[in-house]
């Protein structure tokens, strides 16, 4: 089968045609006006043999004359990657010659430099070639038709560029085309000078509509108009940036990613989202609080696996709307603008009503103030006994962790996790972690309103480094002794790849240098640790592995990761003495308040990990629980694999349990709907439920003379070359180097012994990130959009923490 009529191609034949020849096939049989065609087979590429004679006995059939020559891959044109332009294309084409080496032209195409590059990207192994040939459109106007918008999402907009002759200087960018955007809803208007008119802008937004019902996901669509003003499909492909959509409601809504600000932007597994729903429910009835068992957070939406918080009922309340902006400063400041823009939307009209029922609300205030105060109170009072009540409780926790036995079945553990797992860690305190935490966050955030005009920023990040207490820090430090440890064999971990020092280690065949003591302390930690389908450290050591390796280059003393620490928190106490001695004259009383909570700063600010700390083992305990009944249905031949689990949530595990629902075809769509999630560079901020990313309406600010500028979250200044990082498994980082990130959380936080300085796209001024920057004493910009992506490894930067600014000093080196 090496040569094929479009007519005769449908989407099932895409292994064998390409995804381009497949969508042609699709749109002839949906009865759209396309140029005739045939399709050359990946059978021909892939016995790298040109049936000469065929092929042009088919070109003659087609009439001869001009033809376009065009790649169609197997890995082209699908719902998760379009590979525009990667592959070639040939217009004009004529004669037997040109026909034969403009094939053979699109078989190359395939490897060409930044196609292997766009598959790697795209996490697809390999591909074949097949090549379309179709008769030539003599176009007076072609462009592209989008039937959502590609900049901001918006699934209500039709976007159209155009331009007189080939839609190829359309598609290159050769030509500024005109510009249309259509509501769905309004008349098409066109541009006064514009090459379409209205019923042809009408026509093409009609065909949109046609091609995305028929395909079921908005399409991108190449098109011309010929001579007599025919309307010509030439292409429709799946537009593959959209951001999922949030669940359709029937109303118009805004929400609020909510992930950045614990460092996680990467998607949350499905197991993940329904176990974070299920602590918080045993929270809420803890205090008292009714709770929906089929949804106990309603406001909690998972949209494209980033978990948003529903804001709308809060932006259309008349009283709070006009705090949200304020209350909202921790966001950065784009976050914070998109809200802004709502606010003045009509479609956020204030609205009679409470976005939540008072009872409750009033019932659980009832049972919380007291104790609130009087935690607080003596926190603040006795911040030694605040502590050990602190760590008590985190004992405390672990301890009652007590998960089914071995010969437990799938059904009874199941029980455990949604009834037991998280019990002792959501009770209304935490076992008494909550107040003096509470406490810590107020001491550490007070001082600056009471010293506005009395002491710096800068000097105010100051007193918050070298925080003790803190269990992140404390965790970093114990990795820093076990590569102190490490060095007497310093070849083996430095040079070793990590795989292969995790598969040694969990043999019992590496030197003992502290690793199994350390695993039972923090081995519940990782990346994107909140999320239950993470594996943890205790499984795959091999993250702690690569860090001890970048912590072996460090050959600077002074740059010791427990020598800096040290010596922020001796700047810290230095600091306090001189604003102490300062605001003593200037503010006798506010001043000395201040001191007083700053010196309590120093006392119980550390304590803001330790709630998280404290619900790690839960996770860790329920997660190892999930995976022994993920063993049971893999038996059963209900799942392929024990962690396929992870991509159910607890209602559909039920079903395979108790049921025997087979659930292995959602999991192969979920799991590659999370791959492909992993990949996405940006994630919106603030989102509408038309798709529509509020930031991208957003005019861009530009780069002033190279400098970017994001939001302080540590102060101080550092000029180091750029290390840009993407997912901390495996990273490596020089000393001296600024890190440069989407986001950061715990498990990236080990990175920072070695930096210079620390660059993010997303984060809060108390999210972990920057927290931990300050203790370690480096400076961290935060909210600087598409950091990683505006900034090269291997670039000259200047991060001024205090400014919220990062300089762009020259390029890269050539072999960076």
């Amino acid at each position: 089968m090496g040569l094929i009529r479009l007519s005769e191609i449908d989407r099932s034949m895409v292994d064998l045609v390409g995804g381009k020849a497949a969508g042609l096939g699709e749109m002839v049989k949906a009865g759209e006006r396309v140029p005739d065609g045939f399709c050359l087979t990946v059978e021909s590429y892939l016995a790298r043999d040109l049936p000469e004679a065929d092929l042009l006995d088919a070109y003659e059939r087609l009439g001869g004359g001009r033809v376009a020559v065009r790649s169609s891959a197997t890995a082209e044109d699908l719902p998760d990657a379009s590979f525009a332009g990667q592959q070639d294309t040939y217009l004009n084409i004529e004669g037997a010659d040109e026909l034969f080496d403009a094939v053979r032209r699109c078989w190359v195409s395939l490897h060409a430099e930044r196609a292997v590059a766009y598959r790697a990207a795209a996490g697809i192994d390999d591909a074949a070639m097949a090549v379309v040939i179709q008769r030539m459109v003599d176009p007076v106007v072609a462009g592209v038709t989008f039937t959502a918008n590609p900049i901001t999402g918006c699934r209500t907009e039709t976007v159209i560029d155009a331009a007189p002759g080939l839609g190829t200087a359309v598609v290159d960018g050769s030509v500024v085309p005109d510009h249309y955007v259509l509501s769905h809803n309004a008349p098409a208007t066109p541009n006064p000078d514009g090459c379409l008119d209205g019923a042809q802008l009408e026509q093409l937004r009609e065909a949109g509509r046609r091609l995305q019902r028929h395909f079921g996901v908005p399409q991108d669509i190449e098109w011309a108009f010929d001579g007599e003003g025919r309307l010509w499909l030439l292409q429709s492909r799946p537009i593959t940036t959209l951001f999922p959509l949030p669940p359709d409601t029937g109303d118009t809504r805004l929400y609020l990613e909510i992930g950045h600000i614990q460092g996680m932007l990467r998607p949350c597994t499905p197991m993940g989202v329904a176990l974070l729903k299920t602590g918080a429910a045993m929270w809420f009835k803890s205090v008292g609080a009714k709770v929906d068992p089929r949804d106990p957070l309603p406001r909690l939406v998972p949209i494209g696996g980033r978990l948003y918080f529903d804001l709308t009922d809060f932006v259309r309340n008349k009283a709070m709307r006009k705090q949200l902006p304020t209350s909202l400063e921790i966001y950065g400041p784009r976050v914070r603008s998109a809200v802004n823009r709502a606010i003045d939307d009509p479609r956020f009209a204030p609205r009679r009503g409470l976005p939540f029922r008072p009872g409750t609300a009033l019932k659980a205030a009832a049972r919380l103030t007291l104790p609130a105060i009087a935690g607080f109170v003596s926190s603040l009072a006795r911040p030694a006994a605040a502590r050990a009540r602190a760590y008590r409780g985190v004992e405390e926790i672990k301890s009652t962790l007590t998960p089914p036995p071995e010969s437990a079945t799938a059904a009874e553990r199941l029980r455990w996790v949604v009834e037991d797992s998280h019990k002792t860690v959501m009770s209304p305190d935490m076992k008494g972690i909550l107040w003096p935490l509470m406490a810590g966050i107020v001491a550490g955030t007070t001082p600056a309103g009471l010293l506005d005009e009395v002491a710096s920023p800068e000097e105010l990040d100051t007193v918050l480094g070298g925080m003790p207490h803190n269990v992140t820090t404390e965790m970093d430090l114990a990795l820093w002794d076990l590569a102190v440890n490490a060095r007497a064999h310093g070849d083996l971990f430095s040079s070793t790849p990590p795989e292969q020092l995790t598969a040694r280690y969990l043999a019992g065949e590496l030197p003992d240098i502290g690793m199994a003591a350390f695993l039972d302390r923090y081995g519940m930690r990782a990346a994107a640790e909140v999320d239950v389908g993470v594996p943890r450290w205790a499984e795959d050591p091999a993250p702690l592995f690569t860090t001890i390796a970048n912590y072996l280059r460090v050959d600077n003393p002074e740059q010791a990761p427990d020598r800096r620490f040290a010596a922020a928190a001796a700047k810290a106490e230095e600091m306090i003495e001189t604003l102490s001695r300062r605001v003593r004259s200037q503010r006798p009383i506010r001043g000395r308040v201040a001191v007083f909570f700053m010196r309590r700063s120093r006392q119980l600010t550390g304590l803001r990990e330790i709630g998280k700390f404290a619900w790690l083992p839960a996770i860790q305990v329920s997660r190892r629980q999930l995976l022994l009944i993920g063993d049971d249905l893999v038996a059963r031949e209900l799942l392929e694999r024990a962690d396929d689990i992870m991509f159910l949530d607890l209602e559909q595990v039920h079903a395979a349990v108790h049921g025997g629902t087979d659930h292995r075809e959602l999991v192969t769509l979920r799991r590659a709907a999370h791959e492909r999630e992993q990949r996405r560079p940006t994630v919106p901020g603030a989102l509408l439920s038309d798709g529509t990313d509020l930031e991208a309406l957003a005019p861009a600010v530009p780069a002033d003379n190279g400098v970017l500028v994001g939001m302080s979250g540590a102060a101080g200044r550092a000029t180091g070359r750029a290390r840009v990082i993407h997912d901390p498994s495996g990273a490596h980082i020089e000393p001296g180097e600024i890190l440069v990130a989407p986001t950061t959380d715990p498990g990236w936080t080990p990175l920072f012994l070695t930096a210079a300085g620390l660059v993010t796209e997303t984060g809060s001024p108390v999210a972990h990130g920057p927290t931990v920057a300050r203790e370690y004493g480096i400076p961290a910009v935060i909210c600087v959009r598409n950091a990683t992506r505006e900034i090269r490894t291997g670039q000259l930067i200047t991060v001024d923490g205090a400014a919220g600014t990062v300089r762009v000093e020259g390029i890269p080196p050539a072999d960076s």
